[in-house]
């Protein structure tokens, strides 16, 4: 374990100075904070190397350069750093060294998108709709394609590079070829690694074939942890996680992204506590702050909120996510247009940010702003196909617009996406229970899956209940408010549903004829609203009457067996039983029963 641990940390240290010689800042942020992640070794570190000695002493395509090249290639990266583009592209004009030729290239390619978004800018505002493009891009392809096609000799840099071009292109199949064999080659460059992510086919991102074809090395679990939050496989995400966490321990990457899968599994507790320990690890950190706003959002927590959003704006004001935070935070106070102005400024920070679109339409559906909403998601599902909250927000605006075919349509994207959360469900439901579908039997199925997806508010069991209920199966319909009740019992809820499973329950239970369970129901529904309290004075007055009723039947047919009971005991069997005609005083009358005739048994009979 040692020797593995040793091996990682070589690994690490010489990635973080081959990112950062060819200004992959986001790759090198990433080896940096695995590097510090790691378990110390027993005793004191190992003499760290010197970014020059390190340079000079690893080997192979990524490290090795040519020495004619260092004066020009420092002066362009500093040019890179201050992002002149393309003035760092020209200094290295002719440069044969690999940094330089990955500088190069890489400042072409950056060159060009800083470009395509000032033209973006210019012909239709910040946040207009997309019509520019990135000039750079065939002439880029045509330069990394001669130069990465021989499979042993090929830059892994360059490759990564070819496969940025080819993904801007809409070449996903080709991108994913050259990025996979970019980490075959260098496995320590994260940012190959969320390009081959983003690269995956819809639905093959975790197939056998797309595992197979990956490198066997440690930061391949990293990449497969990356693909299961992004497809909602929280359940296999903290299940790797948990291995990770014991190989780096001090990772701030693995305690946040554990943080993220139980946020998504709606585990908010755990993940307020796993983002608190983050900060009070780091009390200036920002990444994945914003997911910790959502849920002190969600819990409605005023000052926790406020001071997260003080915080991130004392650190870095003009972060995306900071902007994203204080926009949570004012919504959260209800101030919804001042909200929209903080996304708006997070997506004029960074146009690609996911959540800002995503929260920004949220925002829109508050003010009833349906076109600006149904605008705001559709650029979220754009960037990301897999961000079942946008489907989500677009399905709950069709639907306040009483359009429940497209509703419906969003809805099913959704669930795909989350199977297993039971709001999707609902959604679901309630479409099709909409008086343009009446599809009452779909709607019911809905509803048992989301029951059986976990449905925390038990919406699902009061839904099913008034669909059982208006479908006449009152069997049914008790079983579900049955069980709803006992859930507001034991978790001491409050609202409409525990009222209206009581009515129905002691309605029905007073046409069973259990009058004494109907009462005490009533008896409960007394300590609820006027119109509930009068409902259940009226229930009661129909429960007495019947139990008065049925009393007086009672007594009577009592009465009436008292009554017999008398007569039998007055009966004197020796008088109605006389055998002779002189005991009757003379002879007997014509038609009188006798003995005789009581028991005549002759043939006609």
């Amino acid at each position: 374990m040692a020797m593995l641990t040793d091996v990682k940390r070589t690994e690490l240290r010489r990635s973080l100075v081959d990112l950062t010689d060819r200004g992959l800042t986001a790759a090198a942020k990433w080896a940096g904070e695995q590097l510090a992640g790691l378990p110390e070794p027993d005793g004191k570190h190992p003499p760290a190397r010197s970014a020059r000695q390190s340079r000079a002493g690893s080997s192979g395509a990524a490290s090795h350069h040519a020495d004619g090249d260092d004066d020009a290639y420092h002066f362009a990266k500093s040019l890179f750093d201050m992002k002149e583009y393309r003035r760092a592209a020209h200094v290295l004009k002719g440069a044969s060294g690999p940094r330089a030729v990955f500088l190069r290239g890489y400042s072409t390619y950056l060159a060009g998108e800083k470009r395509k978004e000032e033209e973006r800018i210019e012909s239709a505002g910040l946040l207009g709709k997309e019509g520019a493009a990135n000039k750079e891009l065939e002439l880029l392809e045509s330069e990394l394609q001669a130069a990465t096609r021989d499979p042993q000799t090929a830059d892994p840099f360059l490759l990564y590079l070819y496969g940025l071009v080819l993904s801007d292109r809409e070449r996903r199949a080709e991108a994913r070829e050259a990025l996979l064999r970019s980490v075959h080659g260098y496995p320590c460059n994260w940012s190959a690694w969320q390009a081959l992510a983003a690269a995956a086919a819809p639905g093959q991102e975790l197939a056998p074939d797309a595992d197979a074809s990956m490198p066997r090395h440690w930061t391949r679990e990293f990449h497969l942890v990356h693909i299961c939050l992004e497809t909602q496989e929280n359940d296999e995400a903290l299940g790797r996680l948990q291995s990770l966490a014991a190989q780096f321990p001090g990772s701030e990457w693995v305690t946040n992204a554990t943080a993220t899968a139980q946020y998504n599994l709606r585990n908010f507790d755990e993940a307020q506590e796993l983002f608190e320990d983050l900060l009070e690890r780091d009390p200036h950190r920002i990444e994945g702050m914003d997911v910790y706003s959502n849920i002190l959002y969600v819990k409605e927590a005023f000052a926790a909120l406020s001071h997260l959003a003080h915080r991130v704006s004392m650190a870095d004001k003009y972060r995306p996510e900071s902007c994203c935070i204080v926009g949570n935070y004012y919504s959260l106070k209800g101030q919804h247009e001042k909200a929209v102005q903080y996304f708006r400024r997070a997506l004029k920070l960074n146009r690609n940010y996911l959540s800002a679109w995503t929260l920004m339409g949220h925002e829109y559906v508050e003010m009833k702003n349906p076109p600006a909403a149904i605008e705001a998601y559709r650029r979220a599902v754009d960037l990301n196909p897999r961000d079942y909250r946008a489907w989500y927000g677009l399905g709950q605006t069709y639907e306040l617009l009483h359009m429940p075919f497209y509703a419906l349509n969003y809805f099913r994207r959704a669930t795909q996406l989350r199977p297993h959360d039971a709001r999707m469900w609902i959604a679901m439901g309630q479409c099709y229970e909409h008086e343009q579908l009446s599809m009452a039997p779909a709607a019911i199925r809905c509803y048992h899956r989301a029951h059986d997806s976990g449905d925390r508010e038990g919406i699902a069991l009061h839904k099913l209940a008034r669909c059982y209920e208006r479908g006449k199966d009152l069997d049914a319909a008790a079983r579900c408010y049955e069980a709803n009740l006992a859930r507001i019992d034991a978790e001491q809820l409050q609202g409409q549903d525990a009222p209206d499973a009581l009515l129905f329950l002691a309605t029905y239970k007073k046409n069973a004829g259990e009058l004494a369970a109907a009462e005490g129901l009533c008896l409960r529904l007394l300590d609820f609203g006027a119109a509930s309290k009068e409902r259940a004075k009226a229930l009661l007055r129909e429960i007495r009457s019947m139990q008065v009723a049925g009393s007086a039947s009672a007594m009577a047919l009592a009465a009436a067996s008292l009554a017999d009971d008398d007569d039998m005991a007055q009966w004197d069997p020796a008088e109605d039983m006389a055998m002779t005609p002189g005991s009757m005083g003379g002879a007997p009358h014509e038609g009188s029963l006798t003995l005789d005739t009581a028991f005549d048994i002759s043939p006609q009979y």
